[in-house]
């Protein structure tokens, strides 16, 4: 099955915020944030980008995919480390600017990279006209090195 998205430009203001057409709008780099939250917890889990491919996938296939802006390819969540990102719910925003992915976060639940279950894991912080971040204590629930 080949999906085909409505071209936003064809589309009224209203057909775009009210209708019922699939049009999503993709950046000058043919990109679409995806905003990642765990089905059950509403967990804020990542925010990625989705280029017309990775959407295409991710709906055909129920498994999230992504666009890696820094690799320049499509990306299948999870496919080296086994934490898989499976499709509850797809939404998208009233301008159709952004989907918001609900997912069951696979394997041992990390989302993240560094191995932990969401990539939000330092708070900004301000002291002596500075600005850091700290660590929230969110623990690795895997070695990265010993996986990538």
């Amino acid at each position: 099955m080949t999906l085909t998205f409505t071209d936003p430009k064809t589309l009224t203001h209203e057909e775009l915020d009210e209708g019922t057409a699939f049009a999503p709008r993709f950046d000058a780099n043919g990109l679409v944030t995806a905003i990642t939250m765990e089905a059950g917890t509403n967990e804020l889990l990542m925010v990625g980008f989705m280029n017309a491919e990775a959407l295409t996938l991710t709906i055909e296939t129920g498994f999230v995919h992504y666009w890696s802006r820094s690799r320049g390819k499509i990306w299948k969540k999870g496919e080296t480390s086994g934490e898989l990102q499976r499709v509850v719910e797809l939404l998208v925003d009233c301008d159709q600017d952004a989907i918001q992915v609900i997912a069951e976060q696979t394997g041992r639940g990390a989302a993240c990279h560094t191995g932990r279950k969401t990539c939000f894991y330092r708070r900004i912080e301000t002291g002596d006209g500075a600005v850091a971040l700290k660590d929230t204590g969110l623990v690795p629930l895997f070695d990265p090195r010993q996986v990538y």
